[in-house]
Protein backbone atom coordinates (compact mmCIF):
# COMPACT_ATOMS: atom_id res chain seq x y z
CA UNK A 1 0.00 0.00 0.00
CA UNK A 2 1.20 3.21 -0.70
CA UNK A 3 2.41 5.62 1.97
CA UNK A 4 0.61 9.06 2.70
CA UNK A 5 1.99 11.80 4.95
CA UNK A 6 -0.49 14.60 5.53
CA UNK A 7 0.89 17.98 6.46
CA UNK A 8 -1.90 20.49 7.74
CA UNK A 9 -1.75 24.24 8.50
CA UNK A 10 -2.81 28.33 8.42
CA UNK A 11 -1.03 30.07 4.96
CA UNK A 12 2.54 30.72 5.08
CA UNK A 13 3.46 28.30 7.89
CA UNK A 14 5.51 27.11 5.06
CA UNK A 15 3.74 23.45 4.25
CA UNK A 16 4.30 23.96 0.22
CA UNK A 17 8.24 24.54 0.69
CA UNK A 18 8.78 22.15 3.70
CA UNK A 19 6.47 19.43 1.73
CA UNK A 20 8.24 19.76 -1.44
CA UNK A 21 11.71 19.36 0.07
CA UNK A 22 10.73 16.38 2.58
CA UNK A 23 9.12 14.39 -0.49
CA UNK A 24 12.21 14.46 -2.13
CA UNK A 25 13.99 13.45 0.61
CA UNK A 26 11.88 10.89 0.80
CA UNK A 27 11.01 9.92 -2.60
CA UNK A 28 7.57 10.46 -2.48
CA UNK A 29 5.23 12.46 -4.69
CA UNK A 30 4.06 15.94 -3.36
CA UNK A 31 0.68 17.05 -3.48
CA UNK A 32 -0.16 20.96 -3.26
CA UNK A 33 -4.01 20.66 -2.53
CA UNK A 34 -3.84 24.59 -1.83
CA UNK A 35 -2.88 24.76 -5.34
CA UNK A 36 -5.99 23.00 -6.62
CA UNK A 37 -8.52 25.54 -5.12
CA UNK A 38 -6.43 28.04 -6.32
CA UNK A 39 -6.83 26.72 -9.93
CA UNK A 40 -10.72 26.92 -9.14
CA UNK A 41 -10.19 30.46 -7.90
CA UNK A 42 -7.98 31.89 -10.46
CA UNK A 43 -10.74 30.19 -13.04
CA UNK A 44 -13.72 32.32 -11.06
CA UNK A 45 -11.51 35.50 -11.00
CA UNK A 46 -10.73 35.87 -14.72
CA UNK A 47 -14.56 35.08 -15.77
CA UNK A 48 -15.69 36.90 -12.89
CA UNK A 49 -14.11 39.16 -11.07
CA UNK A 50 -15.16 39.26 -7.26
CA UNK A 51 -18.84 39.65 -8.01
CA UNK A 52 -20.02 35.84 -7.98
CA UNK A 53 -22.14 33.29 -5.78
CA UNK A 54 -21.76 29.94 -5.00
CA UNK A 55 -24.21 29.12 -7.66
CA UNK A 56 -21.79 30.76 -10.00
CA UNK A 57 -18.87 28.67 -8.94
CA UNK A 58 -20.72 25.40 -9.03
CA UNK A 59 -22.03 25.83 -12.33
CA UNK A 60 -18.08 27.15 -13.34
CA UNK A 61 -16.76 23.50 -12.10
CA UNK A 62 -18.27 22.06 -15.44
CA UNK A 63 -15.83 23.73 -17.23
CA UNK A 64 -12.98 23.32 -15.23
CA UNK A 65 -9.89 20.90 -15.56
CA UNK A 66 -7.18 20.39 -13.61
CA UNK A 67 -3.91 18.53 -13.33
CA UNK A 68 -0.88 18.09 -11.89
CA UNK A 69 2.26 16.97 -13.72
CA UNK A 70 5.86 16.55 -11.87
CA UNK A 71 8.42 18.26 -14.23
CA UNK A 72 11.89 18.62 -13.05
CA UNK A 73 10.89 17.80 -10.06
CA UNK A 74 8.32 20.45 -9.40
CA UNK A 75 4.84 20.20 -9.30
CA UNK A 76 3.59 21.90 -11.96
CA UNK A 77 -0.76 23.12 -12.04
CA UNK A 78 -2.95 23.08 -15.60
CA UNK A 79 -5.91 24.65 -16.22
CA UNK A 80 -7.67 23.47 -19.04
CA UNK A 81 -4.25 22.51 -20.67
CA UNK A 82 -2.87 25.72 -19.35
CA UNK A 83 0.41 26.08 -16.96
CA UNK A 84 -0.48 28.57 -14.27
CA UNK A 85 1.83 27.63 -11.74
CA UNK A 86 3.27 31.08 -11.29
CA UNK A 87 -0.40 33.24 -11.78
CA UNK A 88 -2.36 30.89 -8.87
CA UNK A 89 0.19 32.63 -6.33
CA UNK A 90 -1.35 36.31 -6.49
CA UNK A 91 -2.88 37.21 -3.01
CA UNK A 92 -6.35 38.16 -4.85
CA UNK A 93 -6.43 34.45 -5.80
CA UNK A 94 -5.32 33.36 -2.65
CA UNK A 95 -8.43 35.06 -1.18
CA UNK A 96 -10.86 34.13 -4.36
CA UNK A 97 -9.40 30.28 -2.88
CA UNK A 98 -10.35 30.70 0.41
CA UNK A 99 -13.50 31.81 -0.23
CA UNK A 100 -14.56 28.86 -2.51
CA UNK A 101 -12.81 26.11 -0.64
CA UNK A 102 -15.69 26.46 1.51
CA UNK A 103 -18.20 25.54 -1.25
CA UNK A 104 -19.09 22.06 -0.45
CA UNK A 105 -19.21 21.19 -4.33
CA UNK A 106 -16.04 22.65 -4.97
CA UNK A 107 -14.59 20.52 -1.77
CA UNK A 108 -16.41 17.34 -3.44
CA UNK A 109 -14.99 18.51 -6.91
CA UNK A 110 -11.31 18.18 -5.76
CA UNK A 111 -11.57 15.54 -3.00
CA UNK A 112 -11.79 12.57 -5.57
CA UNK A 113 -8.78 13.76 -7.08
CA UNK A 114 -6.12 14.43 -4.31
CA UNK A 115 -7.26 10.39 -2.93
CA UNK A 116 -6.98 9.57 -5.75
CA UNK A 117 -3.47 10.81 -6.16
CA UNK A 118 -2.79 8.82 -2.76
CA UNK A 119 -4.12 5.61 -3.83
CA UNK A 120 -1.30 5.56 -6.38
CA UNK A 121 1.47 7.09 -5.16
CA UNK A 122 3.26 7.68 -1.86
CA UNK A 123 2.85 11.11 -1.08
CA UNK A 124 3.39 13.63 1.13
CA UNK A 125 0.43 16.08 0.90
CA UNK A 126 -0.41 19.46 2.55
CA UNK A 127 -3.62 21.33 2.93
CA UNK A 128 -6.22 22.76 5.74
CA UNK A 129 -7.93 19.42 5.97
CA UNK A 130 -5.69 16.36 4.96
CA UNK A 131 -5.21 14.76 8.43
CA UNK A 132 -9.14 15.73 9.07
CA UNK A 133 -10.88 14.92 5.83
CA UNK A 134 -9.10 13.94 2.90
CA UNK A 135 -6.80 11.42 4.20
CA UNK A 136 -7.64 10.49 7.61
CA UNK A 137 -6.17 7.52 7.44
CA UNK A 138 -2.56 8.92 6.59
CA UNK A 139 0.24 6.73 7.86
CA UNK A 140 1.88 10.23 9.63
CA UNK A 141 0.28 13.60 9.96
CA UNK A 142 1.54 16.85 10.85
CA UNK A 143 0.01 19.83 12.10
CA UNK A 144 2.68 22.79 10.97
CA UNK A 145 2.43 26.06 12.25
CA UNK A 146 4.04 29.27 13.10
CA UNK A 147 3.00 32.81 14.68
CA UNK A 148 1.47 35.21 11.78
CA UNK A 149 4.07 38.07 12.20
CA UNK A 150 6.57 35.39 11.18
CA UNK A 151 4.41 34.20 8.42
CA UNK A 152 3.67 37.44 6.99
CA UNK A 153 7.27 38.26 6.62
CA UNK A 154 8.36 35.37 4.64
CA UNK A 155 5.04 35.16 2.37
CA UNK A 156 5.91 39.15 1.64
CA UNK A 157 9.61 37.50 0.84
CA UNK A 158 8.18 34.97 -1.22
CA UNK A 159 5.97 37.36 -3.29
CA UNK A 160 8.87 39.73 -3.91
CA UNK A 161 10.98 36.71 -5.18
CA UNK A 162 8.11 36.12 -7.76
CA UNK A 163 8.11 39.84 -8.33
CA UNK A 164 5.29 40.67 -7.10
CA UNK A 165 4.25 43.82 -4.82
CA UNK A 166 2.64 43.98 -1.06
CA UNK A 167 3.85 45.87 1.73
CA UNK A 168 3.98 43.79 5.20
CA UNK A 169 0.72 45.13 6.74
CA UNK A 170 -1.62 44.02 3.51
CA UNK A 171 0.01 40.86 3.67
CA UNK A 172 -0.46 40.58 7.25
CA UNK A 173 -3.86 41.97 7.05
CA UNK A 174 -4.74 38.67 4.18
CA UNK A 175 -3.31 36.32 6.46
CA UNK A 176 -5.61 37.15 9.31
CA UNK A 177 -8.27 37.09 6.91
CA UNK A 178 -7.11 33.98 5.30
CA UNK A 179 -7.25 32.37 8.98
CA UNK A 180 -10.15 33.74 10.24
CA UNK A 181 -12.10 32.22 6.81
CA UNK A 182 -10.10 28.74 7.20
CA UNK A 183 -10.79 28.50 10.49
CA UNK A 184 -14.51 29.01 10.56
CA UNK A 185 -16.03 27.56 7.22
CA UNK A 186 -18.94 25.04 8.07
CA UNK A 187 -17.10 22.73 5.82
CA UNK A 188 -14.06 21.26 6.75
CA UNK A 189 -12.38 23.88 8.73
CA UNK A 190 -8.59 24.52 9.37
CA UNK A 191 -7.84 22.22 12.33
CA UNK A 192 -5.09 19.65 13.89
CA UNK A 193 -6.11 16.53 13.78
CA UNK A 194 -6.23 14.32 17.21
CA UNK A 195 -3.51 12.40 16.08
CA UNK A 196 -1.15 15.14 14.47
CA UNK A 197 1.97 16.00 15.43
CA UNK A 198 2.07 19.84 16.35
CA UNK A 199 4.80 21.67 14.54
CA UNK A 200 5.76 24.83 15.33
CA UNK A 201 7.96 26.58 12.69
CA UNK A 202 8.05 29.97 13.89
CA UNK A 203 12.07 29.94 15.11
CA UNK A 204 13.32 27.37 12.95
CA UNK A 205 15.47 27.91 9.81
CA UNK A 206 14.37 26.05 6.68
CA UNK A 207 17.15 23.37 7.19
CA UNK A 208 16.20 22.99 10.37
CA UNK A 209 12.77 22.34 10.38
CA UNK A 210 13.00 19.68 7.35
CA UNK A 211 15.75 17.78 9.65
CA UNK A 212 13.48 17.82 12.49
CA UNK A 213 10.92 16.43 10.23
CA UNK A 214 12.47 14.12 8.16
CA UNK A 215 13.33 12.57 11.56
CA UNK A 216 9.45 12.46 12.48
CA UNK A 217 8.66 10.91 9.60
CA UNK A 218 11.25 8.55 9.81
CA UNK A 219 10.38 7.56 13.34
CA UNK A 220 6.90 6.86 12.54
Amino acid sequence: MPQSIAIDGPAGAGKSTLGKALAEQLGFVYVDTGALYRAVGYYVWNKRGDKYTEDDVVADLQEIEIEQQLIDGHTEIYLNGLDISKDIRDEKISMVASRVSGFKEVRRFLLGLQRKLAEKSDVVMDGRDIGTVVLPNADIKIFLTASCEVRATRRKSQLEEAGKNATYDEVLQTLKERDHNDSNRQIAPLKSANDAHFFDNSEKSFEEALQELYELVREG
